[in-house]
């Protein structure tokens, strides 16, 4: 008897693999960013904590607020389409079954046997099959708010929390540069891991990911160093 053959995609993971790298990744970035520019403003460690704490938290609420409304927009979008849909189904099925079976001709069925599918899933569920294949909504990549904003803030406080521990640590003499050091190795493994769950080039992910964040942390470091009080004598 032939083993049974289970397929591994990524499909699935798109949506809160999205959600969590994104976050983690500003959250790191931003967060290391802000630390960065303040340490070389010459504050004291104590005023680095704090800015990089305040940072945390506003950075992890933004994220999940800005997540919360955008997949809230989303979501508001595919119940309307569904509620259309439904109208249109009681208004017009014989119509509507013959767009779900145009669908299938379309993707290579033959009339006839196109005809029978759209019969037989309409018949199982008819807002279903054209919700999944007119309306492009199933599952997979169905908006869900709560579960995006949960994951985006949760995901930026953990990647907020290592330049963090950075600050918290290390050296005072050299602090921006061991931040921006170690937060980058960071990245480059976020990107990295990123890439190889998505199925892409790890070197490429963690490549793009640590040059943008360089550039971020130069600018605001060039900030700090700009309206920063001077060291005394």
């Amino acid at each position: 008897m032939p083993r049974g053959h289970r397929e591994r995609h990524r499909t699935h993971r798109v949506g809160w693999l999205r959600a969590a790298v994104l976050g983690a990744n500003d959250g790191i970035v931003s967060t290391a960013s802000l630390i960065v520019g303040v340490a070389a403003s010459h504050a004291a460690r104590h005023e680095i904590l704090v800015a990089g704490i305040a940072g945390l938290v506003a950075g992890a609420m933004s994220m999940a607020a800005g997540e919360y409304v955008s997949v809230s927009s989303q979501a508001d979008t595919e119940k309307a389409d569904l509620a259309r849909e439904g109208t249109e189904l009681a208004a017009n099925p014989d119509l509507e079954q013959a767009e779900l079976a145009g669908i299938y001709v379309g993707r290579g069925l033959d009339p006839g046997l196109a005809k029978q599918v759209a019969e037989r899933l309409m018949a199982h569920d008819a807002l279903s099959a054209h919700a999944r294949d007119e309306l492009g909504i199933s599952e997979t990549v169905r908006a869900r708010p709560i579960q995006a904003a949960l994951a985006s803030a949760a995901s930026f406080a953990a990647g907020a929390v290592l330049p963090l521990a950075v600050a918290a640590v290390a050296p005072r003499s050299g602090l921006a540069l061991w931040i921006s050091g170690l937060s980058l190795a960071f990245l480059a493994a976020l990107g990295a891991v990123a890439a190889r769950v998505g199925g892409a080039s790890m070197l490429v992910g963690a490549g793009r990911v640590a040059f943008w964040s360089a550039l971020a942390m130069a600018l605001t470091a060039a900030v700090g160093k700009l309206f920063g009080t001077p060291l005394s004598p």
